[in-house]
């Protein structure tokens, strides 16, 4: 029998780490393995293999490795947080050496009359904190991967680091006896004496700790969504006992088939059926839809959903993880470990860059000694081809495009949380919206009203707004507002009584008001005059909810109110058109009412009525058609949704769940903003991929150089530095992106841009 398992994977330092593992995994017989560095999980389909057997085949490969268990609690992660901490603490300490060591570096390298006695000391006391307490995770990460006979990019850094400080403290104590050859300058720079590269050393474990430092950062926020599901859970509860009492207990003691009690302004502890009482809930954690769903004994109700008016008593019929809010949690769970992990281009070509770099550097130093050259020059020679390779600029290549694009981004409406938001805004061709709170304002209004003949829409108001400001119904509220904002102060009302799901009636200037649905005319016996009923069929075929207002037994008037789209709906929805991307509209609204809105703003595709686990697995269909997909969305519901998809952009006044499902946030209540995210993020990934080609380029064109004694370790590692600058200088383009016209020549260039980074690069010289 086929099960799976996932197992969290701890100790993986990039992609080629996680391919490490899933090869050794999918060498066990009866098991396919995907292993995902973004989300450190492994999700294994395992048959005749235990959980303990899967994790000895991890941990032999040199890696932790520990049983998954689904997010039930709201506390975060204390080991993401210890991370994040730890790294941020090195990194801060590591900076503020870094910059005195290179600045009294630079200074005693090029002007040796600022030399004082004992200098050398000074250097190497600001080095030693660097390359010891700073640089120990890469130490630690090198040290286990040649354990384990492998090697990875942290490989790469830490010899860099031990090699420069070691050579360095060597020269100092045992001053090289040879002659530098010329005068001047380049006399200075060719003496073996000045062969102090403790400035490496520290630029490396300065840059390489803050690339990892934001990454740790990023890779934080994935357990957020996870944690504020969670949040959303009753965490006690009031149960009806045999005795009639009621008593107060954890939500996890609570059993299929309890009574609890549940009053306005509570969450519902449980999936359930209301055994007595009616009022109104907000089912808009599990629907997205604005309006309050009006129950009464016998419905059905979803727990996380929150009780707003009237006792309710309801048996439980699911409780713990077979809530529908479990569920949702899974799906999130889910969808993160599916989504495919983004291979970083460094990760990947570290594979045999890496092993490639040791294997010149080791010729070198051969190469150097056989043909008769000195101990100091076969060495310098060696060891200037490990600076030159040391990935400063590749450490910097992300987190500087990121950094830069993430403030240009704020200025725009955009945050950026990751760089897989960067890959993803590529190769997107399709684009779902939710409905309410995207498209829309996700709050009832009312858009029109019409009166019965004699009859002025003044006296529809001034009857309808008073009463129904004594209600505390959404759209009672939303009638009472508008009729505020017409008419100014309310006259009072009398008499009030709420007719659970029906509407309200009270006594407005000595005359009986009555509002409500026609099902509420109909039992009373009232007759709807025929303007009346052919508006309200008009706006009901519009997906619109409509009020009547009665007036001492005649109805006198007749409000539409619906939820109003976003003045930059159909603008947007052109532009991401103009882009050549598809749009869909997905909401779990009624068909009606969706098909009006997608009609209003351009959209052709619609898909309604669908639950939270409904949307999660049309973004999935999409996908296994072969769409790349992004989705917007702003509701709890969307969640599953938003972490499916290949890139999820949540608008910022939405729920705290959404956003952390979200690879970008709209922090701006503009549409316009969703084309904006995905051309600001083509242009940081092209920015990125431009750095990358220049840290690899300037490597490769380097290191023979160096190999052949041509270049000083100086040099070398002035080079290193002016390679950081051209990253940095790169990636500070990005600060003068402005959203263009969505027009074909833009598309055009831009695409180009992304998909020849060499372009890129030589606009960064023009």
């Amino acid at each position: 029998m086929t099960s799976t398992i996932q197992l969290v994977i701890g100790g993986m330092t990039c992609a080629s780490c996680a391919a490490r593992v899933e090869r050794k995994l999918n060498r066990m017989g009866g098991v396919n393995a995907s292993v995902n560095y973004a989300t450190e999980k492994a999700t294994i389909q395992a048959s005749d293999v235990t959980v303990e057997e899967l994790i000895r085949v991890v941990e032999r490969t040199g890696y932790s490795a520990e049983p998954h268990t689904p997010h039930t609690s709201a506390e975060p992660d204390d080991a993401d947080d210890r991370r994040v901490r730890m790294l941020g603490r090195r990194m801060i300490v590591a900076i503020g050496l870094a910059v005195i060591l290179m600045d009294l570096s630079m200074g005693m390298a090029f002007v040796p009359e600022w030399r004082f006695a004992g200098w050398q000391w000074v250097l190497i006391g600001l080095t030693l904190p660097m390359v010891t307490w700073c640089a120990w995770p890469f130490h630690r990460n090198a040290f286990r991967a040649a354990r384990h006979g492998t090697t990875s990019m942290d490989t790469l850094i830490s010899t860099g680091i031990i090699t420069s400080t070691c050579w360095s403290v060597y020269v100092m104590l045992f001053p090289i006896d040879a002659e530098p050859a010329g005068s001047g300058l380049w006399a200075v720079l060719s003496s073996p004496n000045s062969a102090f590269y403790l400035d490496v050393a520290g630029g490396v474990t300065m840059f390489a700790l803050t690339g990892r430092f934001l990454e740790a950062r990023a890779r934080r926020s994935s357990g957020a969504v996870l944690r504020r599901l969670a949040e959303l859970g009753a965490k006690d509860v009031s149960v009806l006992r045999a005795d009639g009492n009621e008593y107060r207990i954890d939500v996890a003691d609570l059993r299929a088939g309890d009574l609890f009690v549940v009053r306005p302004g509570e969450s519902i502890a449980a999936d359930g059926q209301i055994e007595s009482g009616h009022g109104a809930v907000d089912t808009s954690a599990m629907t997205g839809e604005p309006v309050p769903a009006e129950v009464a004994e016998g419905d059905v109700v979803t727990g996380a959903t929150v009780n707003l008016s009237g006792r309710l008593v309801v048996r439980a019929t699911r409780v713990g993880a077979d809530t529908q809010l479990a569920a949702l949690i899974r799906l999130v769970e889910h969808a993160q470990a599916d989504k495919a992990a983004i291979q970083r281009l460094a990760d990947r070509i570290c594979g045999w860059f890496v092993p490639a770099v040791f294997v010149l550097s080791a010729l070198t130093l051969a190469g150097w000694l056989l043909a008769g050259g000195e101990v100091h020059q076969a060495v310098t020679a060696a060891l200037a081809v490990l600076i030159i390779a040391c990935p400063c600029a590749l450490g910097l290549a992300i987190p500087t495009a990121l950094q830069v694009a993430s403030g240009t981004g704020a200025k725009l409406g955009v945050f950026i949380k990751s760089h897989q938001a960067m890959e993803s805004a590529r190769v997107i061709d399709t684009v779902v919206l939710d409905k309410t709170g995207t498209l829309t304002q996700g709050r009832m209004s009312v858009v029109d009203l019409v009166t019965a003949d004699g009859v002025t829409q003044d006296d529809v108001l001034r009857y309808a707004g008073a009463v129904e400001d004594a209600s505390e119904h959404v759209i009672a509220a939303a009638i009472a507002a508008h009729a505020r904002g017409e008419l100014g102060d309310l006259p009072a009302v009398s008499e009030f009584a709420a007719l659970a799901g029906l509407g309200a009636r009270g006594t407005v200037e000595d005359r009986r008001i009555l509002i409500g649905s026609a099902r509420l005319l109909a039992q009373e016996d009232i007759a709807v005059p025929p303007a009346l009923n052919q508006a309200r069929s008009d706006w009901e075929g519009e997906g619109r909810t409509v009020v009547l207002v009665v007036a001492d037994g005649t109805a006198v008037g007749a409000l539409a109110l619906a939820d109003v789209i976003k003045p930059s709906a159909a603008e947007a929805v052109g532009w991401l058109h103009e882009m050549g991307l598809r749009t869909l509209l997905l909401t779990g609204d009624n068909a009606t009412t969706a098909r009006a809105v997608a009609d209003q703003v351009g959209i052709v595709e619609v898909i309604a009525e669908v639950l939270p686990a409904d949307k999660e697995a049309t973004i999935a269909r999409l996908q296994s058609e072969g769409h790349r997909v992004a989705m917007v969305g702003d509701g709890i519901n969307d969640a599953p949704a938003l972490a499916r998809a290949d890139l999820g952009l949540a608008v910022v006044d939405g729920t705290d769940v959404a956003l952390a499902a979200a690879d970008l946030i709209l922090i701006r209540d503009d549409l316009n903003v969703v084309p904006t995210a995905l051309t600001l993020a083509r242009a940081t990934l092209a920015t990125i991929r431009g750095n990358l080609v220049w840290a690899f380029g300037y490597n490769v064109a380097a290191l023979p150089l160096a190999a052949a004694g041509m270049l000083n370790p100086l040099i070398a590692g002035a080079a290193m530095a002016l390679s950081s600058v051209f990253v940095v200088t790169n990636s500070l383009r990005l600060r003068r992106y402005a959203p263009p016209p969505a027009t074909g020549d833009f598309l055009t260039e831009h695409l180009d841009d992304v998909d020849d980074p060499t372009r890129a690069v030589s606009r960064a010289h023009g």
